[in-house]
Protein backbone atom coordinates (compact mmCIF):
# COMPACT_ATOMS: atom_id res chain seq x y z
CA UNK A 1 0.00 0.00 0.00
CA UNK A 2 1.39 3.39 -0.98
CA UNK A 3 2.05 6.00 1.68
CA UNK A 4 -0.42 8.87 1.64
CA UNK A 5 1.74 11.88 2.53
CA UNK A 6 0.14 14.75 4.44
CA UNK A 7 0.86 18.23 3.13
CA UNK A 8 0.74 21.55 4.93
CA UNK A 9 -1.41 24.43 3.71
CA UNK A 10 1.77 26.17 2.54
CA UNK A 11 2.88 23.13 0.52
CA UNK A 12 -0.52 22.92 -1.20
CA UNK A 13 -0.50 26.66 -1.86
CA UNK A 14 2.96 26.38 -3.44
CA UNK A 15 1.92 23.47 -5.65
CA UNK A 16 -1.17 25.32 -6.89
CA UNK A 17 0.46 28.78 -7.03
CA UNK A 18 -2.16 30.33 -4.76
CA UNK A 19 -2.06 32.13 -1.42
CA UNK A 20 -2.31 29.94 1.70
CA UNK A 21 -5.48 31.82 2.69
CA UNK A 22 -7.09 30.56 -0.53
CA UNK A 23 -6.32 26.97 0.48
CA UNK A 24 -7.77 27.61 3.95
CA UNK A 25 -10.92 29.04 2.37
CA UNK A 26 -11.30 25.94 0.18
CA UNK A 27 -10.95 23.82 3.33
CA UNK A 28 -13.56 25.86 5.25
CA UNK A 29 -15.93 25.64 2.26
CA UNK A 30 -15.50 21.86 2.12
CA UNK A 31 -13.98 21.99 -1.37
CA UNK A 32 -10.84 20.16 -0.29
CA UNK A 33 -10.58 17.59 2.48
CA UNK A 34 -8.21 18.28 5.38
CA UNK A 35 -7.36 17.17 8.87
CA UNK A 36 -7.39 19.91 11.53
CA UNK A 37 -4.52 19.27 13.91
CA UNK A 38 -5.58 22.24 16.02
CA UNK A 39 -3.73 25.27 17.29
CA UNK A 40 -0.57 26.32 15.54
CA UNK A 41 -0.23 22.94 13.82
CA UNK A 42 -3.07 23.88 11.47
CA UNK A 43 -4.43 21.73 8.68
CA UNK A 44 -2.93 18.81 6.79
CA UNK A 45 -4.15 17.77 3.34
CA UNK A 46 -3.51 14.26 2.05
CA UNK A 47 -1.97 13.79 -1.39
CA UNK A 48 -5.11 11.81 -2.29
CA UNK A 49 -7.43 14.68 -1.29
CA UNK A 50 -5.29 17.16 -3.22
CA UNK A 51 -5.34 15.00 -6.35
CA UNK A 52 -9.13 14.61 -6.08
CA UNK A 53 -9.54 18.38 -5.65
CA UNK A 54 -7.38 19.08 -8.71
CA UNK A 55 -9.31 16.59 -10.84
CA UNK A 56 -12.67 18.05 -9.80
CA UNK A 57 -11.72 21.72 -9.78
CA UNK A 58 -9.44 21.99 -12.78
CA UNK A 59 -10.87 19.55 -15.27
CA UNK A 60 -11.23 20.91 -18.78
CA UNK A 61 -14.51 21.59 -20.62
CA UNK A 62 -14.19 18.31 -22.53
CA UNK A 63 -14.13 16.40 -19.20
CA UNK A 64 -17.50 17.71 -18.03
Amino acid sequence: MAENKLLTVQEVANRLSVHPDTVRQWIRNGEIGAIDLGGRAGYRISEEDLERFIRERFRGPSDR
